[in-house]
């Protein structure tokens, strides 16, 4: 078996090696166009020219991947600037900074917290003021210009923050001493409606308005409310409602001073025409008794004839037709010697 391997081995050798002895070459190289070969070697110009493709690859590839970097740096500045602007733009608006100013306008007496003023004055102070920012973010800017204006908007954007933050307070503020002074209101206004309801009880001309006043009352009480406006209202209508009852208590009283003055003015004419009539009854008795006594006093006519008698002529007696008062007041003084008989009695004698 040994042997076997032996003679195979041995054969296969002789099958490789070459025929008459002699030793194989390398085949030679023959270039394409038939000229020498080159025997393994390569060009001289082939190495340079692979350097230079292989420097120029890499060149492009390093700009292509620079400007890929480079755009999306860009794109993400652009996104940044964008969004910064966007905030700024909603803290700044023209509502937002109408706002602020409202909240830089309200003083120390309309707030409970007097130090939310000094924080609305302090955050504007840093704002530089409150006005509308200018700050825009293009395509066209450059990466560098995007990020500095997304720097520059965030930089705003916390100042009008705090802008923010102090106008919310300070109007918070405001608002709780306002709700403070409406409820103090309406309380003083219940409390003055509830006398003059008490002290208008039978001096109105319209008692519907003391009842619209109660009504007033009742609904008053009744708010319970966090906004001011429901308290103001309620004041408002108590209002209304005091100013009708006072109208009707001034027209009662104006009334009432009318009905006394033409009371007064009827009296007045009554005991008037009481005293014309007193004095008239006085007038009228008086001469009567003046008539009396006259008649009295007037002498008896008697007709005279041509009798003499003592003591000289004396004035003819009237004719008793015409014998009046006067006329009798006249004949006596001219007759006071006692001529023609007159006595002290008033009785004249003619003739």
């Amino acid at each position: 078996m040994a042997d076997q391997d032996d003679e195979g081995a041995a054969g296969l050798g002789s099958v490789s090696d070459p025929v008459g002895g002699e030793v194989s070459a390398p085949a030679a190289i023959v270039s394409e166009d038939g000229g020498a070969p080159s025997n393994g070697r390569r060009p001289r110009w082939l190495v340079p020219v692979v350097v230079a493709v292989v420097v120029v690859v890499v060149v492009v590839a390093g700009l292509v991947g620079w400007r890929v970097v480079e755009n999306r740096r860009h794109g993400a500045a652009l996104d940044s600037c964008s969004r910064a602007v966007k905030s700024l733009k909603g803290k700044t608006g023209p509502d937002r900074l109408a706002q602020y100013r409202e909240a830089v306008g309200i003083k120390t007496g309309q707030v409970k917290d007097t130090s939310t003023v000094v924080a609305m004055a302090r955050s504007v102070k840093d704002a530089e003021g409150i006005r509308q920012p200018t700050i825009q973010c293009k395509a066209s800017m450059s990466t560098g210009d995007l990020n500095a204006a997304a720097d520059q908007a965030g930089r705003i954007d916390s100042k009008y923050a705090a802008v923010s933050k102090a106008a919310k307070a300070v109007t918070a503020s405001r608002d709780a001493k306002t709700l403070e002074d409406a409820r103090t209101a309406l309380d003083g206004k219940k409390g003055e409606a509830s006398r003059l309801l008490a002290d208008s009880d039978g001096r109105v001309a319209d008692n519907a308005t003391r009842d619209g006043l109660q009504q007033a009352i009742d609904q008053a009480g009744r708010i319970k409310s966090g906004k001011a406006k429901a308290y103001q209202d309620a004041a408002n209508a108590l209002q209304a409602a005091i100013d009708q009852v006072n109208a009707s208590m001034q027209a009662r009283s104006q009334a009432d001073q009318q009905a006394a003055a033409q009371a007064a003015q009827a009296q007045a004419a009554q005991q008037q025409a009481q005293r014309q009539g007193t004095t008239q009854r006085r007038q009228a008795s008086s001469n009567s008794g003046r008539r009396g006594s006259t008649q009295s006093r007037r002498p008896a006519y008697r007709p005279s004839g041509n009798r003499g008698g003592g003591g000289g002529g004396s004035a003819p007696a009237p004719a008793q037709d015409n014998w009046s008062e006067q006329a009798f007041e006249e004949w006596s003084k001219g007759n006071t010697t006692g001529g023609n008989g007159c006595n002290s009695a008033g009785v004249c004698v003619l003739g």
